[in-house]
């Protein structure tokens, strides 16, 4: 029986992915910084992955365009295993050098691989009517946001049952497990007849991509929101150790899970965002307010976060009976960027997806991320390299960064995109 597209799989194959991403991605900055790495080095390895997403995203959504979304998700899904296992072997070398190499090769290979989001975002918009598309991308949101619970958690309980190497073998086995579903169940959703676009050389995609005056207002608002973003995502375990006097090493798993706990609490917030509230939300205030708003609400909470200061490491019911004002300070704020940060990517991508043709879904958003991975490239090698100097400086200035973007927002996207009959206008 022929398979037919179903959300329900795509969304299981990017979560369980993701899962993936999540487990190894909070270790990065700990286990760079445990084998010496000065912080030009630790943005370096964050910035790989970004790095090469920044080059391929373009290319896999262009080849899902001409040869199908299944085919780029099941080859994305069979990199990022690899890439883990690698992972996994270079965090247990003795020697420093060779491990930060090994490090630095998995991430460029992740990236390199990661066509996922891209190809996954095409494939929503291949099987959703223009009307429901912010809320349905939404859904990859909401697997950004489990991700990030379920991964640090498992990282957690694999870094204290089998030590550093752990969560590398754990997200490769996950991975390569996910592999083996996708490709039993995942159906592809281009459909025949939705023809094919011009097969741009890249520089010449990217021209004719931000040429079009929304869609191009829309990928520079989703660049400076990422770029402010990266900050929190890149420094965060080195903010919250110095903070609150945590010294979190590789050795000592009970500090970092306080801060896998952190990256737990913000994604539990993101997936009951995105996958509840964003399509009401959509309704209430219109795609372009949402922007803007989710925007001013990232930037105030980026610049409050490095003034939040304690002494020691989480304790939950300590929090929950109000004993512990530091950390229940620290916690609110981190609730308001995840709100803010949720609220951002299913708006934008569903007014780029309304502003598309059929046959461009995957060029459009491979041009979009890939705007997105040229901000996290530049993103943590500044926050990193200025942290070491001036903690808080990176966070008050990609806080300002982000209230700029949200007022580019209310200016360039002012009205509302209307959808009739399948078709989308834009009005003023």
């Amino acid at each position: 029986m022929k398979r037919k597209p179903s959300l329900l799989v795509v969304f299981l194959t990017v979560f369980i992915d993701l899962i993936g991403f999540g487990i190894v991605v909070p270790l990065v900055p700990i286990y760079s910084r445990h084998y010496g790495a000065p912080g030009w080095l630790i943005g370096t390895i964050i910035a790989s992955f970004s790095a090469m997403q920044f080059v391929f995203s373009p290319i896999w959504g262009r080849l899902s365009d001409h040869h199908g979304r299944r085919p780029i998700l099941l080859f994305s899904t069979a990199g990022a295993a690899l890439s883990y296992l690698l992972f996994a072997i270079g965090s247990g070398f003795e020697n420093h050098t060779a491990a930060l190499w090994a490090l630095l090769v998995s991430r460029v290979f992740a990236g390199a691989c990661g066509g996922n989001i891209t190809v996954a975002q095409a494939y929503i918009a291949d099987i959703t009517p223009p009307e429901n598309r912010s809320k349905r991308m939404g859904l990859i949101g909401m697997a950004f946001g489990l991700g990030f619970i379920f991964g640090p958690a498992l990282s957690g309980i694999a870094l204290r049952l089998f030590g550093a190497t752990g969560p590398g073998w754990a997200a490769a086995v996950l991975c390569a497990a996910n592999f083996l579903l996708a490709f039993a169940i995942l159906a592809e959703s281009l459909k025949p007849d939705s023809g094919h676009a011009g097969n741009r050389p890249r520089l010449q995609q990217w021209g004719h991509t931000l040429a079009r005056p929304r869609i191009g207002s829309l990928i520079l608002i989703f660049f400076l929101a990422t770029f402010a973003f990266s900050c929190f995502e890149s420094t965060l375990p080195l903010l919250v150790s110095d903070n609150f006097n945590l010294g979190i090493t590789v050795d000592e798993t009970k500090p970092a899970t306080t801060v896998i706990s952190l990256f737990v609490f913000c994604g539990i917030i993101g997936a009951f965002i995105q996958g509840g509230a964003i399509g009401r939300l959509v309704k209430m205030f219109g795609e372009p307010k949402l922007i803007s708003l989710s925007l001013f609400i990232t930037g105030v909470s980026l610049a409050l976060l490095p003034f939040v200061k304690g002494e020691g490491q989480l304790k939950w019911l300590a929090v929950l009976r109000l004993a512990d004002w530091p950390w229940l300070k620290m916690l609110l704020v981190l609730a308001l960027l995840a709100v803010g940060s949720s609220l951002t990517r299913p708006p934008v991508f569903g007014l780029l997806s309304n502003l598309t043709p059929a046959n461009e879904q995957g060029a459009t958003i491979g041009v979009a991320q890939s705007a997105g991975a040229l901000a996290r490239i530049f993103g943590p090698l500044f926050a990193a390299t200025v942290y070491l100097h001036v903690p808080m400086l990176p966070y008050v200035i990609c806080g300002a960064i982000s209230i700029v973007a949200g007022l580019l927002a209310i200016q360039q996207l002012g009205g509302r995109i209307e959808t009739t009959k399948g078709k989308t206008a834009e009005t003023a």
